[in-house]
This record gives C-alpha cells, sequence and structure tokens, in this order.
C-alpha cells in the first residue's frame, strides 16, 4: 500500500498538470479517501485474504497453538460488529476469519422465505452475501479512518503536531477489518459446471476459500441431518478441480479449497462407481457397498450387480433408488475421502461429526496423516450438538470408568438445571473451554468456526427485549438492557448516525463544497448526547 504522504505528493502533481482548472481538489483529501478503500474489487480481496490463510497455515504446521477461528454471520452489519468487536477486545484482527454459512443462507436470505440446508436457495444470494460481507467491512475500515484523520485535523488546530504525526502513523500501519470468508458452496449447486462458474461469482465478490461437500447436489441435505448422499470420488474430483479452475482463471493462484466429507453420517450412494480395476478409487468405494452374493438365476432384468473375487454381488437398492453401504464404515469412509481429497487439489479437509469429540475425530485424522502428514481440518462447532449434554456425559462416563462414584447424577437428565453448579458440571464446561485448544493440538484442527451462532444470538436477544419492552419493564426494558450496556460496554453502534456513515457523508460533503456543506453532524444532532459517554 502506498504510503499517505507519497500519495499525497502524487496526486498534488496530478491536480498541477491541469493548469488550474483542478485546484478545488485537495490532494490530502484525496489520499484520504483512498486509504479509506484500499480495496477496488472483491479480486483484491480474494488475493490478499488468500494470503493471509496460507500464512495462517503455514504458523499452524510450526505450532498448532496458532489455530484459527470464526463465527458465521448471514449479514454484512454481523460481521462488520464481530470484526469491530475483535478489533476493540483483542487489539488484532489476526487468526480470526468470518464463515459464510449455506445453512444460514437458506433460513434467512432466500427469496423464497425460510428454508432448510437443502440447495433450494437460489444460487446467487451466496456470492450476494460475500459481497455484503466486505462492503460492510470496508465502510468499517473508511468509518474508523474517517475517525483518526477528524483527531488528526482536531490536533492540527491545536497546534499539536506530535500528536497529528502519532496519529498519522497510525494511519499509514492500519489493520484493516478485511479478514477472509470461508464460503459455503454446498455441493456445488449442480454439475461440475455449475460449481465452476458459482465459485466465480464467489470469488470475484472476494471469496479466497470455497468449501465444498461431497454429497449430491440435487439431494443435498443438512450435515446434521438424516438422509444424506455421497458421490464417488471421481465426480467429487471433478468439482474441486472446477473451483481450482476458478481460483487460477481469476488470478488468485493461492486460494484454499475446504473439502468436507458427511460420509460419517451418510449412508446411501446415488451411484456406483465406475471401476477401471481392483483396487482403484471406484473399486474402494464400491467395497463399502452392503451387498450380497448371488447366482444369475436370482435377478430381475432391473438388478445392478458388482462382481469381486470372483463372485456376482447385488448392492442393496431402496426404493427410492438409492444404494446402501454397510453399517459402520462411515469413518473409514471418511479417511478415504480425505486422502482422495487431498492428492486432488483439497488444502484443508472438514470432516462432519455428530458430535463434538477430540478422540474421535484424533483418530481419523491420525489415519489420514500417515498417508498425507500435513492434514489440517476446518471443524465446525455446531450448535446442532447439545454441547452442555453431550460433555456432562462424557464426564460421567469418564468418571464411571475410573471407579469414581456417580450415583448422584441421572445421565438421562445431565442437561436439567440441577446440576448446573455441581463438580460433574464444572467439569464439564472446562472441556469444553479448552475444545478448541485440545482439538488443535491433538486432532489437527487448523480452523474453529461456529456455523450459526448469530441465528441464535439474534433470537435469544429478540426475545429477551421482547419479553422485557412489551411487558412491565416497558421503555426500560431497552434503556436498561441495551442501550445502557450499550454505553457501558463501548459499543460503537451506540452512535448509530455514525455507524451508519453519517459522519464520512459529511466529510465528502465538506471536501466537495467547502463551507457552504450542510452537514449532519452540527449541534442539533443529538448523537452528540453519547459523545464522551
Amino acid at each position: 500500500m502506498t504510503a499517505f504522504s507519497e500519495d499525497v505528493s502524487q496526486v498534488s502533481s496530478l491536480i498541477k498538470s491541469y493548469d488550474g482548472t483542478w485546484d478545488g481538489i485537495s490532494a490530502e483529501s484525496v489520499a484520504r479517501m483512498r486509504a479509506q478503500n484500499r480495496f477496488q474489487t472483491g479480486l483484491d480481496i480474494a488475493r490478499y485474504c488468500a494470503k493471509i490463510m496460507r500464512e495462517d497455515m503455514a504458523a499452524y504446521d510450526k505450532d498448532p497453538a496458532n489455530y484459527t477461528q470464526s463465527l458465521g454471520c448471514w449479514h454484512g452489519f454481523i460481521g462488520q460488529q464481530k470484526m469491530i468487536s475483535i478489533k476493540k477486545h483483542f487489539g488484532s484482527t489476526k487468526g480470526r476469519y468470518l464463515y459464510l454459512s449455506g445453512w444460514m443462507v437458506a433460513a434467512l436470505r432466500s427469496e423464497f422465505g425460510p428454508l432448510p440446508d437443502q440447495s433450494m436457495h437460489e444460487k446467487t444470494s451466496v456470492p450476494a452475501l460475500v459481497e455484503e460481507l466486505y462492503t460492510f467491512l470496508r465502510q468499517a475500515d473508511a468509518r474508523e479512518l474517517g475517525m483518526m484523520f477528524r483527531e488528526i485535523d482536531a490536533a492540527k488546530e491545536a497546534g499539536d503536531e506530535a500528536k497529528a504525526k502519532a496519529i498519522q502513523e497510525q494511519v499509514d500501519n492500519y489493520e484493516t477489518h478485511v479478514v477472509p470468508i470461508i464460503a459455503d458452496i454446498d455441493a456445488g449447486f449442480g454439475n461440475a459446471e455449475a460449481t465452476y462458474l458459482l465459485a466465480k461469482k464467489m470469488i470475484e465478490a472476494g471469496a479466497c476459500a470455497l468449501q465444498i461437500e461431497n454429497q449430491v447436489s440435487d439431494e443435498k441435505q443438512c450435515g446434521h441431518q438424516d438422509g444424506k448422499v455421497t458421490v464417488p470420488h471421481e465426480d467429487f474430483i471433478a468439482k474441486v478441480r472446477a473451483c481450482r479452475y476458478a481460483f487460477l482463471e481469476l488470478g488468485v493462484e493461492d486460494g484454499i479449497i475446504v473439502t468436507r466429507t458427511d460420509s460419517l453420517g451418510a449412508g446411501l450412494t446415488k451411484q456406483i462407481a465406475i471401476s477401471h480395476e481392483p483396487g482403484d478409487i471406484g473399486d474402494q468405494y464400491n467395497s463399502f457397498l452392503d451387498c450380497e452374493e448371488v447366482s444369475a438365476e436370482d435377478c430381475t432384468s432391473s438388478d445392478v450387480l458388482i462382481k469381486r473375487d470372483g463372485k456376482l454381488l447385488r448392492p442393496k437398492r431402496l426404493p427410492s433408488n438409492l444404494y446402501q453401504f454397510k453399517p459402520g464404515t462411515g469413518a473409514d469412509r471418511c479417511v478415504m475421502d480425505c486422502i482422495y481429497s487431498l492428492q486432488n487439489g483439497a488444502d484443508l479437509l472438514w470432516i462432519e461429526t455428530e458430535k463434538p469429540d477430540v478422540d474421535q475425530i484424533g483418530s481419523m485424522v491420525d489415519r489420514i496423516r500417515e498417508v498425507m502428514p500435513n492434514a489440517k481440518l476446518v471443524y465446525n462447532n455446531s450448535p446442532s450438538f447439545n454441547w452442555t449434554l453431550k460433555f456432562r456425559q462424557q464426564v460421567y462416563d469418564m468418571w464411571a470408568e475410573e471407579g469414581k462414584d456417580v450415583s448422584s447424577y441421572d445421565r438421562d437428565r445431565l442437561m436439567s438445571v440441577d446440576y448446573d453448579d455441581s463438580e460433574l458440571s464444572v467439569k464439564a464446561d472446562e472441556l469444553i473451554q479448552a475444545f478448541q485448544r485440545e482439538g488443535a493440538a491433538k486432532a489437527g484442527i487448523f480452523h474453529h468456526l461456529i456455523t450459526l451462532p448469530t441465528y441464535h444470538t439474534a433470537a435469544l436477544s429478540t426475545d429477551n427485549l421482547a419479553k422485557r419492552y412489551f411487558g412491565d419493564e416497558a421503555m426500560l426494558g431497552y434503556v436498561k438492557n441495551v442501550q445502557r450496556e450499550e454505553i457501558r460496554q463501548s459499543i460503537a453502534c451506540v452512535k448509530h448516525q455514525n455507524m451508519a456513515g453519517s459522519d464520512m457523508g459529511d466529510d465528502h460533503k465538506e471536501y466537495f463544497a467547502g463551507d457552504a456543506a450542510l452537514k449532519a453532524g452540527g449541534k442539533d444532532n443529538t448523537m452528540n448526547q453519547f459523545n464522551n459517554v
């Protein structure tokens, strides 16, 4: 990024070259506007963020303590507020991303209304949300830099050049709110060509990381629902390659592909894989099919048969025309999925599980790393898990195995509030708190995310506000529990006019019209009530 002083000098020369006709333009104001609009296109963002993710992946390989995190979001404002909060509390966005959940797009952004996570929503709504998120993140940069420029002007007006210089140095070393987004492309919304076209849209909007799953596109289910149907590896790898071609075509040469396997909970396949010789990728996929040995006389005209080791086998086919895998093969299929994905262009893995269990995840990763030593996971810390119950049960089982007396606990009722302050509950909460750290160290988890956090926080906070405001507290229900807390906790959007860009608009009006500018931020603006609080 060009140094601010160099930018001012370059623009000054440009203005002078127009023989006085541009003298109404301030070079410093132009430089400020450029600083507030660092990223010109979504591809600029994708390239910038891909580099960040690659550096973070390398840092994790050196030390698993360098794992990364993100929270899912369904609106640009929510993503923006997350990054503003992260900068406020931690001083840096390093290692902290955003996740774009297809589930939340389906449930909250579809023109059809709320939908389940089955790829029925408009595919264009996903890249549209990527673009929206980055629009809000860029606006957060512009707003914060604008406030810093105002501080510089105030310092200069007060004759405090040292303070003005110090703030200018902060501007020159400014850390952007723009961070990587891991974007959910579901199962590609169609064939490999459809996947490629959608991937391009998402990358052009700014996505540096695409997460794609190995389910059948037209039978796609949420990873935590029943009825999941996987595809043979060759079909899935074609879509992985389609994503890579999209990245390379657009010049994002270090774009990230996250391949997700749903095989742990998927007992069905729509297709029998093509196999050219024993032991190849198709034969391995088919080896997990639940088959029965038959003779030619036992078959009907519609039967599909497999020949293996000189025997005729009939895969079990359901009335839905889907084929069934052998029970208990999910983990083995996950391991195979992950190895083939990494061998065919994937950068990160995602294993969808039915519970948060470091040992379960780690056992699969250990097997994957025997073949691909640098295997790393993105892991869904899903709200679909009952974290409290599952970890209390884990502690109960652990203590019982160790011979500790658990007779005062009812394993089936461990979710009860009666246990909230118990020794078992405290231990379970400690394990929940350590889950991400342990997962990074023992299970190869590079990136921890929560898919649907703001879906739940929006519902919870709205319920609390409605209960108080429409109840006995009335206006106090808002003032005490929302506005007063915003003030006490220094939540930036308590000054909502400023957050929406009013002050930036005033700056621009002054650039354009000088003293004739009609600005909104005068003494009668009620937002002044929140100054210095």
